[in-house]
Parts: C-alpha cells; structure tokens; sequence
C-alpha cells in the first residue's frame, strides 16, 4: 500500500532508503546493456569489480560478479567494451547507493553490435536528425575553426598543417578530448558545447585518424549525435574511412573521409583563389577590350557620315530645304492673295451694278416733293408744285405745271 506520509507526519530517510530496498528487491534478475568504464580485478580476491555505463545518458552503475565468471569469457573482459549482464539489482541503504551482482556475462558481438547500430540509426533517421534539409552551409572563409581531436595526434597534426598551408593566416580554437574509450563520448561532447559557446567558432572539425569499429564505437554514441544535430555551428564530422560509417557522419553537415580532407573542406586555397582572381582579372581585361573595339568601330562609322566629316553639309542641306519651303510658301501666298482681290473685284463690281447711284448714272432719276419724301405717283404732287429731280451729278429743281397718269396698260407696257 502506498506510504502516507504530510508535512506533520514526514517519513524518515531510512524508511525511504528500507521501501526502496525492498522494491528493489522485489524486481529480480533482469538483463542489462552498457560498457565496461572501469574493471577491477585485484589479486588473491574472488570478487571482479566493474563499472558499467549507459551508452547514451551520463549514468553509471557499479556491478561486481566472481572472478570464474569473468576468468569464462571467451575473450579478455577489457575497459570499453560491450557486455550484457544478467544481474540482481540491490540498493544498499545505509549509503543509499545501487549496484548489480552479475550471474551472467555476454560479449556483445560484432555483428551484435552492428546491429544493434543500424537500428540506433534507422529510429534517429525516423526522427529527422540526419535530414539533408537540416545540413548546414560550411562558411567561406571562417573567422576561426574548431577542432575536437585527442592531444598530439596525427589527426590534429594533419588538420593544422593542411589547413595552414591552404590559407596560412586560419585561426584554430582546439578542444582535446579522449578519442577513444569509456571517456570518449562526455569529453566530445564536452568539447562540443565549448566551442558552440565561442562566438568567433564558425564551424567546427571533429578529428580522429580512423580505427577499428570498436574503436569508433563512441562516435555512433545517441548522446554525441543529438549534441550535433542541436548545435547552431556547422560540424564536419572527419572520423576516418572505415566502411562501417559511425553515426555522427550522419548527423554532421560534412562527411569527410579522412583529418586532412577535413581540412580542405573548411578552408580555401590560397593559391587557387589566387589564380581565380588572376583568371577573373583577366576575363575582365579581355571583355573590357572587346567592348571598347565595338565601341570604337561604332564611333568611327559614326565620324565616316557626312554629317560628321562635315558638319556644314547638314547645315546646307537643311538651308536648301529651308529656301524651298519658302519659295512654295511665297507662291502659295501670292496664289491665294491674287485669288482673294479677284473675288474683291468681282464683289465690288456686283455691289457697284446694284448701287442706287449707279442707276442714276443709267439716265434714271428720283423726284422728291418740298419735304424730301421720293414721289412715286402723280397722286403726291399737283400743279403749281415745287419739286427737286436727283440726278447722278446732282439736283434740278423744277415747277409741276401739269400730272398725266399713265394708264394700266400703258404701265405694264412700259415696264
């Protein structure tokens, strides 16, 4: 039944450490994986003391077994390598510590092994961590590179010799670690943070001058390569060429295949960038005088026209037009001004035929009685009457001394 316990009622540290015994013991034999971190045998003693950890998270577990169990193996118990044990959890509570005795060890085989990778490998696949979307850009030319590598190395020798002699002023930051052993994955990944923690790192190498697969177990560690994946550096992963590829290839943004090929994957050549910009300089050269010769070919057609040998035969050209436009532009005005006082004549001649005066000048004249009113019947004046006959030169004036009034028909055969 569940322990009861409040803050008036607590329970004591050795009823806790007693509960957790008995459930311990209360779990049995199970089966166990991990690596050997440490392996005591002292001499004259039954017992083999042995530390075994977890291959991903930072835990460790003490087990201790007899000697005949270890002495059985079919191969030497060495530090790094691969067991599974069948052992006895107990928990020790005066010093609150857990521990295994082992009734049985298994070396995890090679093939074993392998196995048991490609399956590691094929559920962080299923994760996204080896995604080639996710693979990061390698700089240019990084301010300074990061090395992960062991003190001494050839691989760390190689990286810096190869770099340097491709661009001799590349800044390195090395980070040492263990590259091999129980050690080997928590220094990486120690190395690993350090340098994401440098601002001036822009991408960083992870070094090792191959190995057997044994050897590269570590670098296939779960803990190591989701370290990778959630760095914000690029990683060029430079393990060696072994067959058997270890996962941090996969999660890395750059595989290369040995120290030295790392090295010229993160920096440039010096000479070929060089050579490049001599190659540019003069591609440019060449393009910058062929476009000049065009240029110029079309200046020199340009100065070959007439216009541009002599640039009065424009200007002449231009004037000869000029003075004919004028001389049409005269006899078109001339045309239509003689046009215009033909049509003057003809409507004055038609305005002169129709004037009163020009009637008169004809033999006609117009009689007017004393007071200037036209006489345009007998009827208006009597005799005895004073009247005026306007003429084309003038006046008469005149006496009536007698009217006759023209008959109807005599009117109609006048008119």
């Amino acid at each position: 039944m569940p322990l009861e316990t409040s803050p008036s009622a607590p329970a004591p540290v050795r009823q806790i450490a007693n509960l957790m015994s008995g459930y311990i013991d209360r779990l049995g034999a199970v089966w166990v994986e991990g690596q050997v971190a440490q392996l005591s045998k002292r001499p004259g003693m039954n017992r083999v003391f042995l530390t075994l950890r977890d291959s991903v998270a930072d835990l460790s577990v003490t087990v201790t077994c007899s000697r005949v169990t270890v002495d059985s193996l079919p191969t030497p118990l060495v530090e790094g390598a691969s067991i599974v044990v069948y052992a006895k959890p107990s928990y020790y509570a005066p010093r609150g510590t857990l521990s295994l005795e082992a009734r049985e060890i298994r070396m995890v085989g090679l093939g074993e092994l392998l196995a048991r990778l490609e399956q590691r490998r094929q559920l962080l696949a299923a994760e996204g961590l080896f995604d080639a979307a996710r693979k990061r850009p390698l700089p240019f030319l990084p301010r300074t590179v990061g090395l992960v590598t062991a003190p001494g190395s050839a691989a760390e020798r190689d990286v810096l010799e190869n770099a340097r002699r491709r661009w001799p002023a590349v800044s390195f930051e090395v980070a040492h670690a263990t590259m091999q052993g129980t050690r080997c994955a928590g220094e990486v990944i120690e190395a690993l943070r350090r340098l994401e923690n440098d601002p001036e790192v822009d991408v960083i190498v992870v070094a090792r001058g191959g190995g057997s697969v044994e050897d590269l177990l570590p670098f296939s560690d779960e803990g190591m390569v989701r370290t990778v994946h959630a760095l914000r550096t690029p990683v060029v992963s430079a393990i060696g060429h072994e067959p058997d590829t270890p996962l941090l290839d996969y999660v890395a943004d750059v595989r290369a295949s040995t120290p030295t090929d790392a090295a010229k994957r993160v920096v440039p050549d010096v000479a070929e960038e060089l050579s490049g910009v001599a190659w540019s300089r003069e591609r440019l050269r060449t393009l910058l005088a062929a476009r000049l010769e065009r240029e110029q070919h079309t200046l020199d057609a340009l100065r070959s026209r007439p216009a541009m040998a002599d640039p009065r035969y424009l200007l002449d050209e231009r004037a000869g037009e000029l003075l004919a436009l004028r001389d049409r532009a005269r006899r078109s005005l001339g045309h239509r001004l003689d046009r215009a006082a033909d049509e003057i004549d003809h409507h004055r001649a038609r305005a002169r035929a129709l004037s009163p005066l020009e009637t008169l000048r004809r033999g006609y004249a117009v009689l007017q009685d004393d007071g200037g009113h036209v006489v345009s019947s007998v009827d208006a004046v009597a005799a005895g009457s004073r009247v005026s006959v306007r003429v084309a030169d003038g006046r008469v004036h005149a006496d009536v001394t007698g009217t006759e009034k023209t008959s109807t028909t005599q009117k109609d055969a006048d008119g």
